[in-house]
């Protein structure tokens, strides 16, 4: 579809690396004799995402002398590779971090939590009761309560989809195209970074730029910063960033061009300090704090409290709600979150590794080749993230 527009020899090109080699593999793009500035924008995560091999192939199709400029948020050993293959003498600028938006058109608060609990019940009455409306991203500090908080909304029929650094590439742009098309209103995300080895390991066989990504955490993974959420009204920081810095890549997600956007922190007791430390780095000229506390009576939403804490289990035999004869279910004060087991946010995993499987494109002739493998993994024991509750999906009018 793009041929006729290329060969109409057109000043500036932009693509992904694999559909720029596709078209010189075609001859509808010729580099070598037209080429004088090379862009690789994001480079980090162009190794993240797997076109590691695509970048090394274009180096074949480009001319003797052009000029590079190659932009990336983070310098891993990879980008370093990429550099030198790339870059020749090259100047090295680090611009100083971007200021958030004013007050104007970001509004940041904090919010006073006295218990983890009571975090879970404000989030659960801002997106149950539309008290903060349109899409969100909500940050975790961990992979697991990324689980968690995902399972946790699920018990309350609001969907959300998990993004972390444990997902592959593929899956990553899966769930951003899914947010961005309006499929999901929330994405629960984590932005931890993967430690660097320790100092004292063997050094390692040097791998090709873009083999990161093949085993494990992906290096270059970051929801915060370089990925492309749009319209996004609020970010939520379920749990404290650990920096300033991460709080402005957190918080820089909402607000952009012209865009209002809202800022909230839950912030426990025991996380003050942390937060204290954050609010002095982004205090204004003045001093004044950025983070304006959130006016918001928790004992307006007691109500739900309750239905937060409600369990439904089977009843006995013969036994209903109350004790009555001919019931189904009986309530059971038990903490909601404790429904969102560490089973239920180990198999909550373990179904999106097997989704992985059954989906990859890479496994495809494997399982062609050995049908029994996919019969197995198909027909393997159902697991149960967690049970749902149809019954806490509606809010009763009188809560």
């Amino acid at each position: 579809a793009r041929r006729p527009v290329l060969m109409e020899k057109p000043d500036v090109v932009v693509g992904t690396p694999a559909r720029v080699l596709a078209h010189v593999g075609a001859r509808s793009l010729a580099l070598r004799p037209a080429l004088e500035l090379l862009v690789l924008d994001e480079a980090d995560l162009l190794l993240s995402f797997g076109f590691g091999d695509d970048l090394r192939a274009l180096l074949c199709h480009l001319p003797k002398i052009y000029q590079a400029l190659l932009m990336s948020a983070t310098f891993s050993p990879d980008v370093e590779a990429l550099q030198e293959l790339v870059l020749h003498n090259p100047v090295t600028v680090c611009p100083p971090e971007p200021r958030l938006p004013g007050a104007a058109q970001l509004r940041q608060f904090q919010v006073r939590c006295g218990s983890e609990e009571d975090k879970f019940l404000l989030l659960c009455a801002l997106l149950k009761l539309a008290l903060l409306r349109g899409r969100a991203l909500l940050f975790v500090g961990t992979l697991a309560r990324c689980y968690r908080l995902k399972l946790f909304l699920e018990q309350f029929g609001i969907a959300a989809c998990a993004l972390n650094s444990e997902l592959p590439a593929r899956s990553r742009c899966h769930v951003i195209t899914q947010f961005n098309r309006g499929i999901y209103d929330y994405i629960v995300a984590t932005d931890e970074e993967v430690p660097a080895a320790p100092a004292a390991q063997p050094p390692r066989k040097k791998r090709k730029a873009g083999a990161a990504a093949d085993k494990g955490p992906y290096p270059e993974y970051s929801v915060a910063r370089g990925i492309d959420f749009q319209n996004v009204a609020a970010v939520i920081n379920f749990d404290v960033p650990p920096t300033a810095e991460s709080y402005i890549h957190r918080v820089g997600r909402t607000a952009r061009a012209d865009n209002p956007g809202t800022a909230l922190t839950f912030v426990l007791p025991e996380e003050q300090d942390k937060l204290a430390q954050i609010e002095d780095a982004l205090a204004g000229d003045g001093g004044e704090t950025m983070l304006q506390p959130y006016r918001f009576c928790m004992e307006e939403i007691e109500g739900l409290r309750y239905r937060c804490r409600v369990r439904t289990v089977p009843a006995r035999a013969g036994r209903g709600a109350g004790g009555r004869a001919g019931g189904t279910d009986t309530l059971c004060p038990q903490d909601a979150m404790r429904s969102v087991t560490k089973q239920a946010v180990r198999e909550a995993r373990l179904r999106e590794i097997k989704e992985e499987l059954l989906n990859s494109e890479k496994l495809k002739t494997y399982f062609e080749d050995n049908p029994r493998d996919l019969h197995v993994l198909r027909h393997d024991k159902p697991l149960h993230p967690a049970i749902v509750q149809p019954h806490l999906r509606n809010v009763p009018d009188y809560l």
